[in-house]
């Protein structure tokens, strides 16, 4: 497998008037193509960061990103925009649909800012809502929709430009028990397509759906398991 996501001594360092906060403290992870990793940690652990930087939401303070091989630490928000069009799927807790807009409008979107006229994007709309199972409720708007099926159109948008990276933050944290459980499933059926996956989370339970599970905390990495290693407590 090829390393798709490296990441050397990274810090974020905020200023909080006088004081300086170590967001990242030093992180270094490497993500080969493919793999599903889910990035663990409590509330103020720096993972919320991690995942900006992940998503080039964010630039650090200092360290690199090398993605696909390519530094983009340093790129300009512009070039940082075109990374995120083309190269990075998000899945948000919130779903951030747009309420009056279909889930076939919804999932266009992406293909729309990544410049594909209106039959292409349509045609890989409809393509990316029947592979999560939701090729009969094109016309349907968010309100007609179950907040399962809601996060199914956030999902089928991430895929829409068929990403290196789905980036899935707390995916789960607006469903009930039930919903949560079939996406993670979802979720698990993506990365046996073949897709590299990385689930952001709070919730030990559901990062232990990943076979990779990278615990942050106070910015710094304290373990990187296989779950498959977790009784043999092997790290990696």
């Amino acid at each position: 497998m090829s390393i798709l996501i490296e990441i050397k001594d990274m810090y974020k360092i905020y200023e909080m008037g006088s004081e300086k906060v170590h967001a990242l403290d030093g992180v270094n992870i490497k993500i080969n193509s493919g793999e599903y990793v889910a990035i663990v940690g409590p509330s103020g652990s720096g993972k919320s960061t991690l995942m900006n930087m992940i998503g080039c939401l964010d630039v650090p303070t200092s360290g690199e990103y090398y993605l696909e091989g390519k530094d983009i630490s340093k790129l300009s928000d512009k070039e940082l925009t075109m990374i995120r069009r083309k190269k990075i799927g998000f899945v948000f807790q919130q779903f951030n649909l747009l309420k009056k807009s279909t889930a076939l409008e919804n999932v266009e979107l992406p293909a729309m800012y990544n410049g594909n006229d209106s039959k292409v994007r349509k045609d890989m709309a409809v393509e990316a809502l029947e592979s999560v199972g939701l090729g009969d409720r094109t016309k349907h708007r968010p309100t007609e929709l179950s907040g399962g099926q809601q996060q199914r159109v956030a999902i089928a948008r991430a895929l829409v430009n068929k990403p290196p990276v789905i980036l899935a933050d707390e995916p789960t944290g607006n469903l009930d028990s039930k919903s949560g459980e079939d996406i993670m499933k979802m979720i698990k059926e993506l990365h046996n397509n073949g897709n590299t996956i990385v689930l952001i989370t709070h919730d030990k339970e559901v990062g232990e759906h990943a076979p990779r599970v990278i615990h942050i905390r106070d910015g710094k990495i304290t373990s990187d398991v296989r779950n498959s290693d977790v009784k043999k407590g092997a790290k990696i």
